[in-house]
């Protein structure tokens, strides 16, 4: 019945999960102020936040695959084996509305400028998509999924580290599940595992009689306490979604996702044969979203040696907007783990300037397990504190399951 209260719009609130600290070494992440009220949000208003780039070095495609055309921005050109950075956005945006704030943010520009950046944009959800004629049957999750070969091949991909949110988190799982090859790792934000039962199929149905489309996406986009308390950047996004998606595109997107079916994992060891997500993985959730419950089970349900599980306090439905700071600084610790080093001075600690950041890539077999030290025999790491000293900053985290 909670489930249903969620989706009807009754509840006020969600009962956080306690979720344990574990890690290599001690780890602090900074407190950032929450990207809530007052010039900064006043700022998202003005659709040029969402939508303008910083630099003018994207360029756009459309990309040929078994299920239609697909809209691609990219930044760069493959270097070597270093695998591209590649996202897929929530259910009522795009790459624009979903990821902007966060790539634009200073430190995540010196991490991304030494990788390929591609942004898919879900077919017929990219800014003055026509929309389709009537009877056009939109791709399934896992069509949408089997789009993203086409995308590797056309750049000359070798692998991906993929970043997604929502609906696309879902849609990266479904792609590592497929052709885990192309995946060297995943940040999945807000992902929910499961399909929708009668119970969520009767509340979105309710739902949609009783509410507008953009409405009805805020509910899934922001928790209950967000939509009441942060009218300024809900607002925002009601505006975006509205004049910026094509509704009845949207409506087509909005539809499938909710015809999902569960996620095929389990945990390696539950069950005979269990299928799993065989790159590192980091699970995102802010301590105030709608996504918390999904997220939680996704965890329950992924290789612990190789998941990483964030909690970000005073975080929201979207984290990459409100907390990019902290985002960035998880990413870079992910990356890390993955062996690719990122020499960043930190501008709190130095009072200057970033430098450019030098990425190295370490030697290390694709196949190799990012099991740490200490879990080697099979039991899992101490649980770790925060700490108030810089030391280990630039140390490589493998496994970590912290609350920031």
């Amino acid at each position: 019945m909670k489930v249903l209260g969620h989706r009807l719009g009754l509840l006020t609130g969600l009962l956080l999960h306690d979720v344990t600290m574990a890690g290599l070494q001690e780890l602090r992440f900074p407190e950032e102020k929450p990207l809530l009220r007052g010039q900064d949000v006043a700022e998202l208003e003005n659709s040029d936040t969402f939508l303008s780039a910083v630099d003018t070095d994207w360029t756009e495609h459309d990309i040929e695959t078994p299920y239609g055309l697909l809209h691609v921005v990219i930044r760069g050109s493959p270097k070597g084996n270093r695998p591209a950075i590649l996202t897929y956005h929530d259910v009522g945006l795009n790459h624009k509305l979903c990821f902007n704030t966060f790539f634009n943010f200073e430190d995540m520009q010196e991490i991304t400028k030494h990788f390929v950046v591609c942004h898919v944009d879900a077919p017929g959800q990219q800014v003055g998509a026509s929309q389709f004629p009537q009877g056009y049957q939109y791709p399934s999750m896992e069509q949408l999924a089997a789009m993203l070969p086409s995308v590797v091949q056309h750049f000359g991909f070798k692998y991906v580290i993929g970043i997604g949110v929502g609906a696309g988190a879902y849609v990266l799982a479904k792609f590592a599940l497929i052709f885990p090859d192309l995946v060297e790792g995943l940040v999945l934000m807000n992902i929910d595992p499961n399909g929708k039962g009668w119970i969520d199929w009767a509340a979105t149905k309710l739902s949609g009689l009783t509410s507008t489309l953009p409405d009805t996406v805020l509910s899934h986009l922001f928790s209950q306490e967000e939509l009441v308390n942060n009218s300024e950047l809900v607002q925002s996004y009601r505006q975006q979604i509205a004049n910026v998606v094509n509704q009845a595109n949207l409506q087509l997107f909005w539809n499938m996702y909710n015809s999902r079916r569960d996620l095929d994992i389990n945990r390696p060891g539950t069950v005979p044969n269990a299928k799993t997500l065989r790159c590192p993985v980091m699970l995102v959730v802010g301590d105030n979203a709608p996504a918390e419950d999904g997220v939680v089970e996704c965890n329950s349900k992924l290789d612990p040696t190789t998941t990483t599980f964030l909690k970000m306090a005073d975080s929201g439905g979207l984290p990459q907007v409100t907390q990019p700071g902290k985002l960035t600084e998880a990413f870079k610790y992910f990356l890390q783990g993955m062996g690719y080093i990122a020499y960043l001075k930190d501008r709190r600690l130095s009072g200057g300037a970033v430098p450019s950041a030098s990425m190295t890539r370490l030697a290390r077999s694709r196949t190799a397990s990012l099991t740490s030290a200490s879990s080697v025999d099979g039991s899992r790491p101490q649980a770790c504190t925060h700490s108030e000293s810089s030391e280990g900053l630039g140390q490589v985290n493998h496994t970590m399951e912290v609350s920031c």
